[in-house]
C-alpha cells in the first residue's frame, strides 16, 4: 500500500508551508516505507508515502506531468493502490499519441486523466484512491475504487479541503483538533468495527464513499457517485456459473500477480485461500517464477487447546499441511502467544486511528510484520464469505436445529448432518428456492 494527503487553501501561500505538508505526509510513513515526497504551489500541497511493488526505480510520487506537450499547465497526482489493467490502458494512449517515462500504473493514470478527465475511471480496472490537481484551472479531483479497498477520508472547512488516506494525515495538520464528538463514539461503541458509510468518526471529518469522486475547486465542492452495483437476473445454468466464476478468479489473480517485489499468499486450508493459492501455482507455473511462497498464522498451543465450534468446526493447522504439501509451495508458519497479542494492541490501534477487534487486529498486524520479511505482497481469500454466503454459516446452523425441533430432517443427507456440502446447499435453496442443488458426495453420519 502507499499514502498520500493534501491540503487545499484559498486563503494562504502553502509554498510556505512546507513543515506542515512534511508533518501530514510522515504520519503515513507506515503506509509507505520505501520512500516519500512533498510538492507544492501557492494553494496546494500533497504528500505522499511510497510502498513500491511496480517500477522500483522510477514512478516517484508526486508525479507531475504537462496537460499538452510544450505547454507550461501542469496535472500533478498523488496515488495509493493499483490498476491492473494498467497495460491495456498503456496501450491505448501510446496510440492516442502519449510517450511514457516509466512503467508503473502512476504514469498510466495520470495520462489516462490528461486524456479523458474524470470520465478516466470509467476505464480503471483496479483499486484505488487517487488526488489529481490541475494547476491552470485550480481544480481538485479525487475518486476512490468501486468497492473501497483503499481509503480516503476528508475534512472541508471554509476556505480549505485537507485529505489523506488515513485520519491521522489529516489531524497532523496543526490546526486540525483531535476531537470525537457524539456521532463518532455511537460509530465507535454501537456499531464498530463497521461503521456507517461515508463517516470519518472524528469530529467534521468524512470518508470518500466507494465509487465516488470529488471535485474541489473556488466555487466549492461536488461529491458525485460514478458507479454502483447493479441487480440483474441470474440466466447461467450451474456449470456456465461455475466456469464464469473461474475465468474471473484467474483473470483477476493473474493481474494482482504481475509484480517486481516478492509476492506471496496468505493459506488457511480453507476453500478459498486455496483455490487462489492453487490458481497462484498455476500462473507460477506458466510463467516459470519457480514455488509459490505461503503463509499462516496461528496461536501457540492452538494444536493442544482447539475446541471446535459453529464458526470453526476443525482447526486449520492439517488443512494448510495437507494445501501446502499437495501445491508444494514453500510454506511459513507463524505462531503468537497472548502477551505478544497484548503488546501489539496499541499499535493495532495507532495503525487504525480507532478501536477495531482487539486481539484480530493485534494478530493481523503482527502477522503482515512477519510476512513483510519474506514479501511485499500478499494475495488473501478475504471477502470470498461475504461474496459467496459463508458467513451465513452458524444462521443456517440455527436455521437446521429449528427444523429439526419441528420433527423435519434437513436437506440432503439426513438429520444432523452440518458438513459444509450440505450447508452451502441450504444456503443456496435459502437465496434461491427454486434452484437445483445436490452434493457433490454423500456425507457419512
Amino acid at each position: 500500500m502507499c499514502g498520500i494527503t493534501g491540503w487545499i487553501d484559498w486563503n494562504k501561500d502553502l509554498t510556505k508551508h512546507a513543515d506542515t505538508i512534511m508533518k501530514m505526509t510522515e504520519t503515513l510513513e507506515l503506509r509507505g516505507p520505501d520512500a516519500e515526497g512533498t510538492w507544492l504551489s501557492r494553494h496546494c500541497a500533497f504528500g505522499h508515502r511510497r510502498l513500491s511493488v511496480m517500477d522500483p526505480a522510477n514512478g516517484a510520487q508526486p508525479m507531475i506531468r504537462p496537460v499538452k506537450t510544450g505547454e507550461r499547465h501542469d496535472c500533478v497526482i498523488v496515488y495509493n493502490g493499483e490498476i491492473y489493467n494498467a497495460p491495456e490502458l498503456r496501450k491505448e494512449l501510446e496510440g492516442l499519441g502519449y510517450r511514457f517515462r516509466t512503467t508503473c500504473d502512476t504514469e498510466v493514470l495520470l495520462q489516462a486523466y490528461v486524456e479523458w478527465g474524470p470520465a478516466c475511471v470509467d476505464k480503471l480496472n483496479g483499486i484505488f484512491a487517487f488526488a489529481v490537481w490541475q494547476t491552470d484551472e485550480e481544480k481538485l479531483f479525487i475518486a476512490r475504487d468501486r468497492l473501497g479497498v483503499k481509503p480516503l477520508f476528508y475534512r472541508r472547512e471554509e476556505g480549505r479541503l485537507l485529505f489523506g488516506s488515513e485520519p491521522k494525515a489529516i489531524l497532523g495538520h496543526p490546526e486540525v483538533p483531535s476531537e470525537v464528538d457524539a456521532e463518532g463514539l455511537a460509530e465507535l461503541f454501537i456499531i464498530g468495527p463497521a461503521r456507517t458509510p461515508g463517516h470519518g468518526v472524528w469530529r467534521d471529518m468524512h470518508e470518500l464513499k466507494p465509487g465516488h469522486c470529488l471535485m474541489y475547486d473556488r466555487d466549492g465542492m461536488k461529491i458525485s457517485a460514478y458507479w454502483q452495483l447493479q441487480s440483474g437476473e441470474h440466466d447461467h445454468d450451474e456449470q456456465q456459473t461455475a466456469d464464469h466464476i473461474r475465468a474471473l478468479l484467474i483473470d483477476t489473480l493473474n493481474r494482482q500477480l504481475m509484480s517486481d517485489v516478492p509476492v506471496c499468499t496468505l493459506l488457511s486450508g480453507g476453500l478459498d485461500s486455496s483455490a487462489l493459492t492453487a490458481l497462484a501455482v498455476s500462473y507460477y507455473e506458466q510463467t516459470g517464477q519457480g514455488k509459490v511462497e505461503t503463509f499462516s498464522v496461528d496461536y501457540v498451543d492452538n494444536d493442544k487447546n482447539f475446541l471446535a465450534h459453529d464458526f470453526q468446526p476443525n482447526s486449520d493447522a492439517p488443512w494448510i499441511t495437507r494445501m501446502s504439501s499437495h501445491l508444494s509451495t514453500v510454506h511459513h508458519s507463524v505462531q503468537f502467544d497472548t502477551p505478544e497479542l497484548v503488546d501489539a494492541l496499541e499499535a493495532a490501534v495507532i495503525a487504525k486511528d480507532m478501536p477495531g477487534m482487539a486481539d484480530i487486529d493485534a494478530s493481523l498486524y503482527l502477522f503482515c510484520r512477519e510476512i513483510k520479511k519474506k514479501a511485499t505482497v500478499a494475495i488473501s481469500g478475504e471477502a470470498a464469505d461475504e461474496i459467496f454466503g459463508g458467513i451465513r454459516g452458524s444462521i443456517v446452523k440455527r436455521r437446521l436445529v429449528r427444523i429439526r425441533s419441528r420433527g423435519r430432517s434437513p436437506p440432503i443427507c439426513g438429520p444432523g448432518c452440518f458438513r459444509r456440502s450440505c450447508v452451502t446447499n441450504f444456503v443456496l435453496r435459502s437465496i434461491w428456492p427454486t434452484a437445483t442443488v445436490r452434493p457433490l458426495r454423500k456425507c457419512r453420519d
